[in-house]
């Protein structure tokens, strides 16, 4: 018996480069709620940029943001953070700084970055979010670092990222956070704090960031949309966002 349904949101509940949630999926969400099924937001963006979108106009009963280093209730109180250690954040500020890398590095209440090129303009308007102001790193908590470049630059400097993990969403773009953190991880804990089993539980995703939610919960959905690798680790494919996807799958799974 499901309890609980987790959803990303970019490229999940928000088709890339649009504004509004499919219809389908919000009376999806509504009518999960309604049997008493509980209903999470798991996304890589911050609290301050989800309700930048139109997600904020649908009733969740928590949020999970920033990849899962920080959590929400349903009010909005902080449930628990995971930070990038200091020492970790001074390192990648230097390889990122030699490398003429944009990076963005976000906190609970504070969103920044080194420089802006075309890299980050267009990601940033295609997940609906908003540019930051370039600042540099001054100590402060940092709970997930975004970096506009590819794979091959990331993989050179892997090795300097001891406590640190990667998961691209775009082809050139990719979030950083501490190794103890992630949305599997960041889920777990939701799961502590509303003694819900995982076996009991389903995702929605669509990134190499949903992955290890997918492979987490009692059953991982990937969105027709989906990157390959992810299709990889679902349990089940369903239609693409816009093709009411989340619908489908929920009657498929007889939910709604």
């Amino acid at each position: 018996m499901i309890k609980a349904v987790f959803f990303d949101i970019d490229g999940t509940l928000l088709p890339f480069g649009k504004s509004q949630v499919p219809e389908s999926a919000v009376r999806s969400i509504a009518a999960l709620r309604q049997k008493g099924i509980k209903v999470f937001v798991a996304t890589g963006k911050s609290l301050a940029l989800m309700l930048h979108t139109s997600v904020k106009n649908i009733p969740f009963d928590g949020y999970l943001t920033l990849n899962g280093q920080l959590a929400y209730d349903d009010k909005f109180s902080m449930l628990y953070g995971v930070q990038i250690i200091p020492e970790e954040m001074e390192i990648l500020s230097q390889v990122f700084k030699s490398d003429k890398i944009p990076f963005e590095m976000i906190g609970e209440f504070s969103r920044y970055i080194n420089f802006i090129d075309e890299r980050v303009k267009q990601n940033v308007a295609n997940t609906n979010s908003i540019i930051p102001s370039i600042d540099r790193y001054k100590g402060e908590k940092i709970y997930q670092i975004t970096a506009y470049t590819d794979h091959h630059k990331i993989d050179l400097i892997k090795d300097v990222m001891e406590l640190c993990k990667v998961t691209f969403w775009a082809p050139d773009a990719c979030d950083i956070v501490a190794k103890d953190g992630g949305k599997e991880n960041g889920i777990k804990k939701i799961l502590e704090t509303y003694g819900i089993a995982k076996e009991e539980t389903m995702a929605f995703g669509d990134s190499q960031n949903d992955n290890g939610m997918l492979q987490l919960v009692g059953t991982g959905i990937a969105m027709g949309n989906a990157l390959e690798i992810t299709k990889d680790v679902a349990d089940y494919i369903t239609a693409d966002i816009e093709d009411d996807g989340i619908e489908k799958a929920l009657k498929h799974f007889e939910l709604i």
